[in-house]
């Protein structure tokens, strides 16, 4: 394997477009005993291929239990250092690392590490969007399923930092009643979104419920029928009664409930721009091509040291032992 294929990672390597990419992809994944782990928001074709879809709750416990040699990882960086921390002595692969994530992006470790010295009788729960290196400033880790629960299991006069995702972490103090501090930082997508536009979505859908993911702006969150996480969103749809939908979160969740929900509507929430919905660029960087070249030449790889596998797997595992306790 050239060092011309290793500079370009992988992303520029003709494909043969004879190929039928379903069948290769599978064939590689028997033979390299792989899996494919998704992510809610990405492409159809990409959540049709995968072993296990989910939102970072589910896809981390999937990474820690799994007896795959290699973990292909189709989402963002954070979630696929998040399965090299609880799969060290696995091969774990992404299709495109360029995948980041604006939220885990907006809340850099040195930055925070100098933010925390302000609050050192606090105790720090981050949600699992962000980078290794700042799950290793953290106590314990959090998704938006678990958070409000983890955040109730502690005591009401626990003194606590919350990052790095201050609409979620509004959200949890508001049901919680507590007075965390928040971290300043919030993901591209879910801030997007037009409430002016949705009010209007509303009147012309007068009998769609609106489900809304908690990283969304408060004002928004006050006027949705369901908040949740994606897991929670696309389970809330299909035991609800209701026929039509305005979904408040990426896109790429739509497949699912649409899957599941064949004789039901699901109309993507409007942003504040001149796109008709609303897509993370980042998962979107991934592509079925990419992902069958990541698994033929097994690259690009994750690779952390050792101690920071170590020091960023605790507040995980907390995470997994408290998830498993509420039975989550």
């Amino acid at each position: 394997m050239g060092d011309d294929l290793k500079t370009k990672g992988f992303l520029d390597i003709p494909i043969d477009f004879s190929l039928d990419l379903f069948a290769e992809i599978n064939k590689l994944k028997k033979e390299k005993n792989a899996i494919i782990l998704a992510h809610y928001y990405q492409d159809a074709d990409i959540q049709d291929i995968a072993d296990y879809i989910g939102d970072s709750l589910g896809l981390s416990q999937e990474a820690a239990k799994t007896d795959a040699d290699i973990i292909v990882f189709a989402g963002v960086h954070f979630m696929a250092e998040t399965a090299k921390i609880l799969s060290p002595n696995k091969k774990v692969l992404l299709p495109d690392l360029n995948a980041g994530c604006s939220l885990a992006d907006s809340c850099p470790a040195d930055k925070f590490e100098e933010f925390k010295k302000a609050y050192p009788d606090h105790l720090v729960i981050s949600y699992i969007n962000c980078s290794a290196d700042l799950k290793t400033l953290t106590d314990i880790v959090c998704t938006s399923t678990n958070a409000v629960q983890i955040v109730e299991s502690l005591p009401k006069d626990q003194k606590i930092i919350f990052a790095p995702d201050k609409n979620l972490g509004a959200y949890i103090n508001k049901k919680s009643v507590r007075n965390m501090v928040l971290w300043d930082g919030a993901c591209m997508v879910h801030e997007i979104f037009s409430l002016e536009k949705i009010i209007k979505l509303k009147r012309q859908h007068p009998h769609a419920l609106l489900l809304a993911h908690p990283e969304c702006e408060s004002n928004l969150l006050e006027i949705a029928d369901y908040i949740g996480s994606t897991t929670g969103i696309l389970k809330y749809a299909t035991g609800s009664d209701g026929k039509e939908f305005i979904v408040a979160t990426e896109a790429g969740i739509i497949h699912q409930m649409q899957k599941a929900n064949p004789n039901k509507s699901f109309i993507p929430a409007p942003p504040n721009n001149s796109c008709a919905c609303n897509d993370c660029p980042h998962m979107k960087l991934n592509t079925l091509e990419k992902l069958y070249n990541c698994l033929k030449y097994e690259q690009p790889e994750i690779v952390l040291s050792n101690d920071l596998i170590e020091r960023a797997k605790k507040p995980i595992l907390k995470m997994l032992e408290l998830s498993a306790l509420f039975g989550l």
